[in-house]
């Protein structure tokens, strides 16, 4: 039996919090760790949380050692593309948050919602899952297969 579990709508709040621990370790310059945005995210994550919608799923690992905490998390959605060799179907997985507490790192917390969201992925027919990987974090990925793709990604922001 894995210590993951999917997120339920209560779990909101500590989702958001644990977000919030994986944004504010980014190397990112401009980030003052507000969390004025978790009020006005809060009503969406729960309803997405609430729904069995087949695009998204989160996996948790609640804290043992503080009750209605969360030790970690993993956030993937389902995405669709017009399909190609070797993803006939188009469908990608993304994982977009992956974060434990600090108090709980190095006690496979990660890697336990990670192998929930990868099971979900599969069962949803997943061609391929992506996601960015920090330094830090590549070891766990790719003991779990996964490879570094050259990025020619770009972003525009709205």
């Amino acid at each position: 039996m894995s210590l993951a579990r999917r997120a339920l709508p209560e779990d909101a709040v500590e989702v958001l919090r644990l977000r919030q621990v994986m944004i504010d370790a980014l190397p990112v310059t401009g980030r003052n760790g507000s969390t004025d945005w978790h009020a006005e995210s809060l009503p969406t994550l729960t309803a997405r949380l609430a729904g069995e919608a087949g695009d998204f799923a989160a996996f948790v690992v609640d804290h043992p050692e503080r009750p209605g905490a969360l030790a970690a998390l993993t956030v993937g959605t389902l995405e669709y593309r017009i399909g190609k060799a070797g993803n006939p179907h188009g469908r990608v997985g993304h994982v977009f948050s992956v974060a434990t507490d600090p108090d709980a790192r190095r006690r496979g917390y990660a890697r336990a919602c990670m192998e929930e969201l990868l099971a979900w992925f599969r069962a949803q027919g997943a061609g391929h899952v992506l996601l960015n990987a920090s330094p830090e974090a590549e070891p766990l990925y790719a003991s779990l297969g996964f490879t570094r793709d050259p990025d020619p990604s770009m972003r525009l922001l709205l």
